[in-house]
């Protein structure tokens, strides 16, 4: 529950500190005064969008920091434990500090975190009604919510809504599987007979690098045989002199001359090994002419299979080295169209099965929220009648449009039904309530909904327009009694509502030196008495006034 609440130049706020309590809490003030000032304080420190105007003027920040009790708030526990944010103590403090330009920043237990984490934790803190709230209540996907909200089934919801998440990603792959063939239906075509033709030719990785040298050895062998063969003669196998012959003498000569000077020994050897070297290189050259083979026709074949690379290359505008890979990038192209094909029928058997899920999922939500429903309409009927609505009947027509397309929540259609008059039929809200009887409708609605759905402190901000006399009576008792389970604020100007508080807060406007200050403070019993009398009575509160406020307040004693 909250149990503080500082202010500082939040709007017409300057500085304001205020201790809460158990129970219910009523605030009340002048037309003006900024009776809900608190409320969109709070609202901030909640994680409601924050704008440069919210600052006080002539200011540089506005803040506001919200202390609360989290006894028994487990899901508020678990939020600060997963997100490392817990105290040592069972308390959490919030802050939120707005600068001029409009920026801000979030704070909980001091650490800095996002507004989103502030409305999420605050989610588990507090639940504010505003007057408006009755205009909600004309909307049917608000109306489901309420409904959902009070039985508390939020795994069926879920379950639904995952179901249909699913169904619709599956369906959306379906579609756009069923465009991309549709579309990809003459690639194929084309796909499926550029691979064949590419199976057909089967060049291999680096075979075209090899026959293209192959095709240039080949094309040259007349003129490499003949060069060999000549060239052979010249080394070693001519009768009249060769290089060999002439290396051997002039070795010997050197050889000779060597026993007259030592020096040209080393010339003698080198010639020697020249003239081994050249025998051997003529060796070599005889054997590869003797091996040599001049065959024409492995000529042709290997120019066939170059010409045809060089086509297909040029067919398809890219260099006869990079066929192979092209082969393979097409085939995977073509594999993957037409698995394609294979996916579609896959998809629409998990289609069928995740929308036969999501039905069931659907029929097990219908089936709760009609038990719910039956509840609720016997709790709102009798809350009715407690709020001058005697005749009153109140009831949730739920209906199933099983043939309309899957969605998040279901099959359901609402409609929240009431009749007010005796032999009246029962017809929708915003054809047959009128404002007040709206708003004692949309409280009892919240009262009810409130006492089922566990959040500590509930704010209700003139939630009582329109409702005056008995009426107003009767929505304090029942606040006052919602306040014993629940910390209840209310702000109100009736003074039946305000008398039904446990405790109250006077809000008031001062004017000084050209600057307009708001003030806000807990009032004791007396000044309870004479603040209720000015509601009963106006500003100038007189002995009767008085005594009808005392009797007020006595009667909740």
């Amino acid at each position: 529950m909250l149990i503080g609440l500082e202010i500082k130049n939040f709007a017409i706020v300057s500085n304001l500190s205020t201790e809460w309590q158990n129970g219910m809490t009523a605030i009340t003030g002048e037309t003006g005064a900024g009776k809900s000032i608190a409320i969109d304080a709070l609202s901030l420190c909640l994680g409601e969008r924050a704008e440069a105007s919210a600052v006080r003027p002539n200011t540089d920040k506005a803040e506001v920091c919200a202390q609360f009790d989290l006894s028994n708030l487990p899901l508020a526990h678990a939020f600060l434990e997963q997100n490392m944010l817990s105290n040592a103590d069972n308390e959490c403090l919030l802050r939120r500090v707005v600068c001029k330009n409009g920026r801000s920043k979030s704070y909980i237990n001091g650490s800095a975190v996002t507004a989103a984490q502030l409305k999420e934790l605050g989610q588990y803190l507090i639940s504010i009604h505003g007057q408006h709230a009755h205009q909600h209540l004309l909307k049917a996907e608000h109306q489901l919510q309420l409904l959902d909200a009070y039985a508390g089934h939020h795994n069926l919801v879920s379950g639904v809504s995952q179901s249909y998440k699913q169904f619709a990603n599956l369906q959306k792959e379906f579609k756009h599987l069923q465009q991309q063939q549709q579309q990809q239906a003459a690639q194929k075509q084309l796909l499926e007979y550029q691979v064949a033709e590419l199976n057909e030719f089967a060049l291999q990785e680096g075979e075209f690098e090899q026959i293209e040298a192959e095709h240039y050895k080949l094309s040259n062998s007349q003129t490499i045989l003949e060069t060999c063969q000549r060239e052979l003669q010249h080394l070693y196998e001519s009768d009249e002199q060769n290089a060999c012959s002439l290396l051997q003498h002039s070795a010997q000569q050197f050889s000779e001359l060597a026993q007259y000077d030592e020096t040209l020994a080393s010339v003698a050897t080198l010639l020697a090994e020249a003239a081994v070297q050249v025998e051997e290189a003529s060796r070599e050259v005889r054997s590869y002419t003797e091996q040599a083979d001049l065959d024409p026709a492995r000529l042709v074949e290997v120019e066939n299979r170059l010409s045809g690379a060089m086509d297909l290359a040029r067919k398809h505008h890219i260099k006869p080295q990079a066929l192979v890979e092209f082969h393979q990038a097409i085939s995977q192209e073509l594999e993957s169209i037409s698995n394609n094909s294979s996916r579609l029928e896959q998809l629409e058997s998990e289609i069928e099965n995740t929308l036969s899920h999501y039905q069931h999922a659907s029929e097990q939500l219908s089936q709760s929220r009609r038990e719910y429903a039956n509840t609720l309409n016997r709790l709102i009927s009798n809350s009715m009648a407690n709020l001058s609505m005697e005749n009153g009947i109140f009831e949730i027509a739920l209906t199933q449009e099983t043939e309309r397309a899957p969605n998040s929540l279901g099959y359901d259609n609402v409609s929240f039904l009431v009749s007010t008059n005796p032999g009246q039929p029962l017809q929708p809200l915003a054809k047959v309530a009128s404002g007040g009887e709206l708003s004692r409708i949309s409280l009892a609605i919240q009262v009810i909904i409130a006492q089922k759905v566990t959040t500590p402190t509930l704010i209700f901000d003139e939630v009582d327009v329109g409702i005056s006399g008995p009426t107003a009576s009767a929505v304090g008792k029942l606040l006052r009694q919602l306040g014993k389970s629940t910390q209840v604020i209310c702000v109100t100007h009736l003074p039946q509502v305000a008398s039904s508080a446990h405790q109250q807060f006077f809000v008031a406007k001062e004017i000084a030196n050209g600057e307009t200050f708001t003030h806000m403070q807990p009032l004791n019993k007396d000044g309870r008495v004479n603040e209720i009398a000015r509601l009963l009575g106006g500003d100038n509160i007189s002995k009767t006034a008085k005594a009808n406020a005392k009797e007020l307040i006595m009667a909740h004693a």
